[in-house]
């Protein structure tokens, strides 16, 4: 006998709680047509007793376990103790999987206080901060380890690589470097003139300019320029080599991606970042020098007395001894950054952000180091 199409009745039992008995194919085909009566199935008392029977089932699938185990979650969300019995054991196993997966968990609407979910975000941060910082200390020790095995085996360092960098990170970065240090020495200059003549100082600006920009200023610039033009192409390139598999081709030729790719990118930041912080201060000097020409009537002769007056070799040493430590630091998190990529172009984008985020923060930080030191020291 073939089994009947699905059907349902509702009634009340011996008890007094309404029964909602289920027979049939309530598959795909039959259930499928009853939903609007389950839609509408709802018991006249407030929180009565229900009782769900299933023993009449013929087939069950899970269509058909869906929509009664919705019936089932609605009713109990009015208020009412849904029972499901009785229910064949071919059947119980499908009814259980299909009910506890259409489940929802419960939504939490409560909202966080401001004060802890601030608190939340800053502990994340700083996790995240010293996850990051740990992983660029073992960045450098790799870096230092293939640098000391290039040492030993100086044929190892290629050297058209190094000079192409030189290039790029130093020659082609004059213009732009130029043009802002000449401008950072005319507002130095001009906002410092403003302030001395007050006081018949004007003379001071030199010193003012000499000590500023040599000390701090020009190696200052001249790092965070390096860091957002130089430092983020070395993300972006490595980047976009990881995305096109070109450093996993590099690996399984048995070359060392650091070998090939990071160092020679930061001996050229080594070598060319002192050079170009020695231009800068010469460019805000010269800056510093057009501007005190033409707003205090002070001749380049006597700016140039008054800045050896001024200012001695210590104070260019002083800002030129910081630029391999700038140089390292910009190079190594420029090319960890690119090494990070995961494979996708909106990462290449996202790390080099971070990278010059990172490069210029960490700069600023051992500029502060150095200050302290500086002062410790006497110099």
């Amino acid at each position: 006998m073939a089994p009947q199409r699905a059907w349902m009745e509702t009634s009340r039992d011996g008890g007094g709680a309404w029964l909602v008995t289920a027979g049939g194919r309530w598959d795909l085909e039959g259930a499928g047509a009853l939903s609007g009566d389950l839609d509408r199935v709802r018991p006249d008392a407030r929180g009565a007793a229900v009782r769900i029977d299933l023993g009449n089932l013929d087939t069950l699938d899970t269509v058909g376990a869906l929509l009664i185990a919705r019936l089932a979650e609605r009713l109990k969300g009015e208020g009412h103790a849904v029972e499901v019995a009785p229910i064949r054991p071919e059947h119980a196993p499908l009814f259980e999987a299909v009910r506890t997966a259409a489940v929802e968990p419960p939504v939490r609407h409560e909202r966080a206080h401001p004060i802890i979910d601030m608190l939340e975000r800053t502990g994340r941060a700083t996790v995240e901060a010293l996850r990051e910082g740990v992983d660029l200390l073992s960045f450098l020790g790799l870096m230092t380890i293939t640098m000391g095995r290039i040492l030993v085996r100086p044929r190892r360092l290629r050297l058209t690589s190094v000079m192409f960098h030189i290039e790029q990170t130093g020659l082609n970065a004059l213009p732009i470097l130029g043009l802002l240090s000449f401008l950072i020495g005319v507002v130095m200059a001009f906002q410092g003139a403003d302030q001395l003549r007050r006081f018949g100082a004007d003379i001071y600006v030199v010193n003012l300019l000499g000590i500023s920009i040599l000390r701090e200023l020009g190696i200052l610039m001249t790092a965070i320029i390096v860091a957002g033009r130089s430092g983020s192409a070395f993300t972006a390139q490595i980047g976009t080599m990881k995305v096109n598999q070109e450093v996993d081709a590099i690996s399984t030729l048995g070359l060392d991606p650091v070998e090939l790719l990071v160092v020679p990118r930061a001996l050229a930041l080594i070598v060319t970042l002192p050079l170009l912080a020695f231009y800068a201060d010469l460019m805000g000097l010269f800056g510093g020098a057009v501007m005190s020409y033409f707003v205090l009537d002070i001749s380049f002769g006597q700016f140039l007395r008054q800045l050896q007056f001024a200012v001695g070799p210590g104070a260019l040493a002083v800002g030129l001894v910081k630029a391999p430590v700038f140089a390292l630091v910009i190079a190594m998190v420029g090319c960890y950054e690119g090494l990070k990529v995961s494979g996708s172009a909106e990462s290449v984008g996202r790390l080099t952000t971070k990278s010059v985020v990172e490069s210029i923060f960490l700069v600023m930080v051992l500029d502060a180091l150095f200050s302290v030191l500086f002062s410790f020291l006497g110099v």
